[in-house]
């Protein structure tokens, strides 16, 4: 299994945008450059994050994009599954585009369930708080600073 880029890029700016100090925004550029990413792609990311209640996004010259919740309140796993478009690990997963000849006998498809559960139940366990205890968070805001500022 391979998380979409929007899914990777989706948690990174969450983690991006949880190591900066409370009430401080950030700008679609500055992520964009933080990661070495498209800004383009960014942007359609952050449009996800903010249709699902992630982030708040504000216009304006002191605009920018910011949590809208605490960062213990982020459930990975919640986040992949509102920023992945399809979690269909094979093609029998979906009954209107299944062409597999074997599904009324197949035993793959349960186990194959099972691990995708399994992973994003482990995922739930988690939230970007986890991802940022003091020391981590203050990394990689350095990390962040050090990329911005080039």
């Amino acid at each position: 299994m391979q998380l979409t880029l929007h899914a990777d890029y989706a948690l990174r700016v969450l983690l991006y945008l949880g190591s900066l100090p409370p009430g401080r925004v950030a700008s679609t550029a500055e992520i964009s450059r933080a990661y070495g990413i498209s800004r383009n792609h960014l942007v359609r990311v952050v449009q996800t994050l903010s249709r699902n209640g992630y982030v708040v996004v504000s216009g304006g010259r002191a605009g920018g994009v910011a949590l809208a919740l605490e960062p213990s309140g982020i459930r990975l796993g919640d986040v992949i599954r509102k920023s992945e478009t399809n979690l269909r690990l094979v093609e029998c997963f979906d009954k209107e585009t299944n062409t597999c000849p074997i599904i009324a006998a197949c035993r793959l498809k349960p186990v194959l369930n099972l691990a995708l559960n399994s992973f994003l139940s482990v995922m739930d366990s988690y939230t970007v708080a986890d991802m940022l205890p003091r020391k981590t968070g203050a990394r990689l805001a350095g990390i962040f600073s050090d990329r911005t500022r080039k």
